[in-house]
């Protein structure tokens, strides 16, 4: 498939394993800071997504024109659509029972082989990388490569995970990826989760003029 024209790399944010205390605020407070394309309800400690949060964070969601996407194989209600990492027949079983009407992202991606098999089968994006997967400052360099690889040959949106620190957004966007994922850099940020946001899309070149 031919590469991708020239765009701009939007934001995804991926929700705490153990949302802390005001979460829902600070949700509502990020999206409302900037541009927002998407967001992930991640997995609990024991494997499974948080259902209930995700039905309090959609409503928040779409009012900002966010995407909410729940990880995992569960019932996705009123999201819109389901972040999998089951491997390629759990990416086909989503595929069946939620397109066309909603989004099914892949991940779990180890190999170039992988990310080819997950394109094919219909995912709406491929992931690299982990949703915990920002203990480093800097995107993880096998994700980045493979990430890369992926935005520069298919037509597929690519979504890497970002680093624990803001500024690793642009390497997602030097490389063409779509979407950067970012999670402790916002949850965890000193200034708060919109003046998270903020930064981000000022690095990413999607702040409005009040924000810049």
């Amino acid at each position: 498939m031919p590469g991708r024209t020239t765009f701009t790399t939007r934001l995804c944010l991926v929700t705490p394993a153990v949302p802390a205390a005001g979460f829902i605020s600070a949700f509502e407070a990020a999206l409302a800071a900037g541009d927002v394309a998407s967001a992930i309800v991640a997995s609990r400690a024991g494997g499974t997504a948080d259902g209930d949060l995700a039905k309090k964070l959609a409503p928040l969601a779409h009012r900002h024109g966010c995407a909410l996407l729940l990880a995992g194989e569960g019932d996705a209600g009123r999201l819109d659509g389901v972040h999998v990492e089951t491997g390629l027949a759990g990416i086909r079983a989503a595929i069946a029972g939620h397109h066309p009407d909603r989004i099914v992202g892949a991940g779990g991606i180890q190999t170039r082989h992988d990310a080819m098999d997950f394109g094919e089968a219909g995912a709406d994006y491929v992931f690299f990388g982990r949703l915990d997967g920002d203990a480093a400052p800097g995107i993880d360099p096998k994700a980045m490569e493979l990430a890369a690889w992926w935005a520069d040959l298919f037509e597929v949106p690519a979504m890497v995970m970002g680093g624990s620190d803001i500024a690793s957004v642009r390497e997602a966007a030097a490389a063409g990826v779509e979407f950067v994922a970012l999670r402790n850099a916002v949850w965890t940020n000193a200034d708060g989760a919109a003046a998270a946001v903020v930064a981000a899309c000022r690095l990413l070149g999607t702040a409005t003029e009040v924000d810049r």
